[in-house]
């Protein structure tokens, strides 16, 4: 087996491509040879992520919008990446939401609908969509991107604690439905400081960071590791797993 991570003529279809977290895994599978599709609700963004892309690494880059809280639309951005690259691979459920709200009286049903739309049945319907393809073609791996607060939730974050702990339990139970040619695991990630993190107060953050193992947040550039391995064959007897990467949050 080769060294490094090589993931030529492979496909990646990456959510919420275009920023944060997303767009460095975008940027670290095309460097490690995948042709990628770049798909979020904000073209434009997703269009200058995709020239990156061709620019630094020479891969096809593909540009798509996609809301992936609207269930029906997600059987077109499917159709669309098959109709033009042919196929999936790697299939990365990254978009997600956390709206902020005051009291949890003041979460409108509107609300918990929209982050569990985006952050669980997006995911699900695009997995099921995506892996029933790979299941039927050469197989493929879809990684999930959860959070630490599925397992630590706050009180500012419950209905997004609720979407990302459901999250984990359907990558567990999507790698038993596509199984043994498609493996289903997911990233379940702690605090990185994405452009989300310029509003934040960083004294206080800074304090917080303190009683982490590593003792800050984490750069977006360090979930690319993970997302690699289990893009790659190095994870090839990986399924069903959640791999926490945090820092070291208590």
């Amino acid at each position: 087996m080769s060294v490094a991570v090589d993931l030529s003529g492979k496909v990646a279809l990456v959510t919420g491509g275009s920023r944060g977290l997303g767009r460095e895994m975008v940027l670290g599978l095309a460097a490690a040879g995948a042709d990628v599709v770049v798909a979020s609700r904000d073209l434009a963004s997703c269009e200058k992520t995709a020239a990156e892309v061709r620019e630094t690494t020479g891969r096809r880059a593909l540009p798509v919008s996609a809301h992936v809280g609207r269930w029906e639309g997600l059987d077109e951005l499917v159709e669309t990446v098959y109709g033009e690259l042919g196929r999936v691979d790697v299939l990365v459920n990254n978009a997600g939401m956390s709206p902020r709200y005051d009291t949890l009286a003041d979460v409108s049903e509107v609300l918990f609908d929209k982050v569990l739309g985006v952050n669980l049945k997006g995911p699900f319907r695009l997995a099921a969509l995506v892996g029933t393809r790979m299941a039927a073609g050469e197989g493929g791996s879809i990684i999930n991107v959860s959070s630490t607060g599925a397992v630590r939730p706050r009180a500012d974050i419950v209905p997004y604690a609720a979407a990302k702990a459901g999250l984990n339990a359907v990558t567990v139970g999507l790698a038993h439905a596509f199984g043994p040619t498609v493996r289903v695991n997911a990233i379940m990630c702690g605090t990185f400081l994405t452009d989300v993190s310029a509003a934040w107060d960083m004294d206080a953050f800074a304090r917080r960071a303190a009683t982490f193992a590593l003792g800050r947040g984490g750069q977006p550039s360090e979930v690319v590791g993970t997302a690699l391995y289990l893009a790659s064959d190095w994870s090839s007897f990986t399924t069903g797993s959640v791999i926490t990467v945090d820092g070291g949050q208590p």
